[in-house]
């Protein structure tokens, strides 16, 4: 039977896939399992719900708030924030977990369900799959005031934002930004903590309807940005995606400044102040080999983790390291959040513009990108993509031609049903060439 959770909640066509039945039974079991130690002390469990603009959110946080209350949960629903906002939120406000509707990245006909535990981090694997067995258990009911109670909550915003301001180690007075919201989460705040930080704003991709989020705007479709950064002779551009747990960047020039690059600048900037644990860095193994020689020639180490924002807080806790994240944009910081944070990203990245005097495109010359071709494989059996013969045997061979100059990485996405094959080499021809030979394997192999 395939795991309901995948590597970022549940996430599907929504009204299909995600449905408000599905909310509704979800969040009652997650009520009985997340709110255990809380009823086990006698208290009535609290929870925080926040969710993207999308049209589906509607209905869906609908039923995650009816869900939970039925269950004795009093809920603070806060209404449309970013995935990080409701981390910061769970914590700071003492609840005894969260509950955020997005699909990120995807388009506007999917929604998805997260969950946060008590101090806004994700749930391990084993516990989202205690909750998804949960679901269907016969329950008693509260009755009378046991039931819980629902809370309109518009403070969150202000909560988030002055957290987020408190974090900077300088202000970016006089910078010229242009923020790409993606019509998504962050589209009232992240305009508004850039100017409170000091900067000249520009905005766009800022003005959700609940139907355009990610529609030709955010961090998977630079063109807007690039092109508003030239126009307006900004510094800087930034980029989200729908639910704000990540970003990209432009840089004067209208070059895109990745997920990669932004670490090392980052990596670099808290190595100097002293903030960089153990002089070290997380990134997941889809990370470009440029970035771990850069890194190793500023003296700092690299962890490599499995490919998801999850995985790389997992190893952060775990070890104790305060920077991490990945190629696509989720970075965390964990001295002050606990999953990727978009806004923060983009704020501390201003704020080393502003520190050093130096452009984006300078501080990003940080590493040189090694070439790297990413093709996704849809229409292919994704389960079978680390246990097929034929597939290990053509992987074995690229990487045998590769060796000492490039790499090879073939993976099942978590989020969507497909294969991902990547490949860096010296020339970007050399490792198209091996990546398409790459996906006609997979094809053929894995063909459903």
């Amino acid at each position: 039977m395939a795991r309901l959770f995948g590597t970022d909640g549940v996430r599907g066509l929504a009204n299909v896939d995600i449905t408000a039945e599905l909310a509704l039974n979800l969040s009652v079991a997650a009520a009985h399992i997340l709110g255990r130690d809380a009823r086990a002390a006698g208290r009535k469990p609290k929870a925080v719900v926040g969710r993207d603009p999308r049209a589906s959110g509607e209905f869906l946080s609908a039923a995650v708030v009816a869900g939970l209350a039925s269950a004795g949960v009093d809920v603070h629903d806060v209404g449309v924030l970013p995935t990080p906002a409701i981390a910061f939120l769970t914590a700071d406000m003492d609840a005894h977990f969260g509950v955020m509707l997005s699909a990120s990245h995807n388009a506007m006909p999917d929604n998805g369900i997260k969950f946060f535990a008590q101090g806004g981090h994700k749930l391990a694997d084993a516990v989202e799959d205690v909750i998804a067995a949960a679901m269907g258990n016969g329950w008693e009911r509260p009755v009378g005031a046991e039931v819980g109670r629902v809370h309109a909550n518009r403070a969150g915003q202000a909560r988030y934002v002055a957290h987020l301001l408190a974090t900077l180690p300088n202000r970016i007075e006089g910078l010229k930004v242009v923020i790409d919201a993606a019509h998504g989460a962050a589209s009232a705040v992240s305009p508004e903590v850039f100017r409170l930080a000091g900067a000249d704003v520009f905005e766009i991709g800022a003005d959700p309807d609940g139907l355009n989020i990610n529609d030709g705007y955010g961090s998977t479709h630079l063109d807007h940005l690039k092109a508003a950064v030239i126009g307006r002779g900004a510094d800087l551009g930034i980029a989200h995606d729908g639910d704000a747990d990540r970003c990209l960047a432009v840089d004067a020039q209208g070059v895109e400044i990745d997920g990669d690059q932004i670490m090392g600048i980052l990596a670099v900037a808290m190595k100097e102040r002293g903030a960089l644990a153990d002089d070290t860095l997380v990134a997941t193994v889809m990370s470009n080999l440029g970035l771990l020689q850069a890194m190793e020639r500023e003296g700092i180490t690299v962890k490599q983790t499995g490919v998801g924002d999850r995985y790389v807080l997992e190893e952060l806790r775990r070890s104790g390291h305060s920077l991490g994240g990945e190629q696509s944009g989720h970075v965390i910081m964990l001295d002050h959040c606990t999953t990727g944070d978009g806004v923060l990203t983009g704020l501390m990245l201003a704020a080393r513009v502003q520190q050093t005097g130096r452009s984006l495109a300078e501080l990003g010359q940080v590493m040189t990108r090694m070439p790297q071709v990413l093709i996704n494989v849809r229409g292919v059996d994704k389960a079978r993509v680390d246990s097929d013969p034929g597939v290990r045997s053509a992987v074995e061979a690229a990487e045998v031609e590769l060796a000492g100059s490039g790499r090879v990485l073939l993976r099942k996405s978590g989020t969507e049903p497909l294969v991902r094959v990547m490949v860096e080499a010296a020339t970007h021809d050399r490792a198209q060439t091996v990546a398409d030979r790459l996906v006609l394997v997979v094809q053929e192999r894995l063909l459903l």
